[in-house]
């Protein structure tokens, strides 16, 4: 059994309240008394109990996090960044991975909630009214990224819409004949929540909607990489806008087999600004949506909803940025 603060008082001579304001670093407490604390504690491999603390504090200092997986550049960055606040706030997190599985999801979070996790971080495929009731039944305070669950549901973002119908208006404005909106997630549409491409179609339609000479194409299936050297076929000047960097890079693959390459033979843009494009050649024309400082924004707000009670459906919106890249 490890060394307890009361051994560390009666070692030191000194009271559990001054040891624990050494070990905490608040409160009044000499210097010298402090440094024998803590070298005594050292010297002991004394190690805190963060049950013991967290039961009397009425904290478990974990938050629960549940997302599609970490193949996803796009979530493995957020996690990173989640990680590191909650390092920095002494907390610890528990990760659990919903691979688009709406009943998954849902027993994720009811074990999450059945441990006393402090918080809950989603990237939810579940939506609507009914799933809002079930979220604010659990008792614990939820921040949504990623898709939108329902109003009342706390939610960190980007403007989804704007971002993609400013990406499509820079393309169009290269003179294009052909634009191709290239989504698969959308073959999920009222099976799964995907409203985040949902809103992605919508700012795209409005963008054409400027230039109704342009022919617009839709590949909203998970086939769609059949079906992207057709589109070139009839030599117009053609331009594929992803809702994703992966489904980019792979079409940019597929397409060079045939010796066909971006910028020179179409144009191609992403979504995500994913860490590995730094790698990739030419440099793809893509849309940062900022997933540093959503991840950061969704554990602050995360935290003052624990710290409040407030569990007001707020939403936080951070900026976008336009990567040009060399594609279009």
């Amino acid at each position: 059994m490890g060394i307890t603060t009361k051994d560390l008082a009666q070692l030191c001579g000194v009271s559990r309240t001054t040891v624990h304001r050494a070990l905490s670093g608040v409160g009044r407490i000499n210097p010298d008394t402090k440094e024998l604390i803590l070298r005594t504690a050292k010297e002991h491999d004394y190690r805190p109990d963060l049950l013991a603390r967290g039961l009397v504090k009425g904290r478990t200092y974990n938050i629960g996090i549940v997302v599609l997986d970490v193949e996803n550049r796009y979530f493995a960055e957020m996690l990173g960044v989640i990680g590191a606040e909650m390092n920095r706030r002494g907390y610890c997190m528990n990760i659990m991975l919903h691979g688009d599985d709406r009943e998954l999801e849902q027993k994720q979070l009811m074990r999450l909630a059945a441990y006393h996790v402090d918080g809950l971080i989603v990237s939810s495929v579940n939506e609507g009214e009914e799933y809002r009731e079930f979220l604010t039944g659990l008792g614990v305070p939820v921040v949504s990224v990623d898709n939108r669950i329902a109003d009342g549901i706390p939610f960190v973002g980007i403007d989804q819409r704007a971002a993609m119908r400013e990406v499509t208006g820079r393309v169009l404005e290269r003179g294009y004949e052909r634009v191709v909106y290239v989504c698969p997630p959308l073959a999920a549409k009222g099976i799964r929540n995907v409203s985040v491409h949902e809103e992605r179609l919508v700012g795209f339609y409005e963008a054409c909607g400027a230039c109704p000479q342009i022919q617009t194409v839709c590949l909203n299936d998970w086939s769609y990489l059949e079906h992207v050297k057709e589109q070139l076929a009839d030599g117009k000047r053609t331009a594929f806008l992803c809702t994703a960097d992966s489904f980019a890079l792979e079409s940019m693959k597929r397409l060079r087999t045939d010796g066909l390459e971006a910028s020179r033979d179409y144009g191609i843009t992403g979504f995500d600004n994913i860490d590995t494009l730094e790698y990739v050649s030419p440099r793809l024309m893509t849309v940062s949506n900022s997933v540093g400082a959503v991840a950061t924004a969704a554990v602050g707000l995360l935290f003052e909803l624990m710290g409040s009670g407030n569990t007001d459906g707020r939403s936080v919106i951070l900026p976008h940025e336009i990567v040009t890249g060399e594609t279009i």
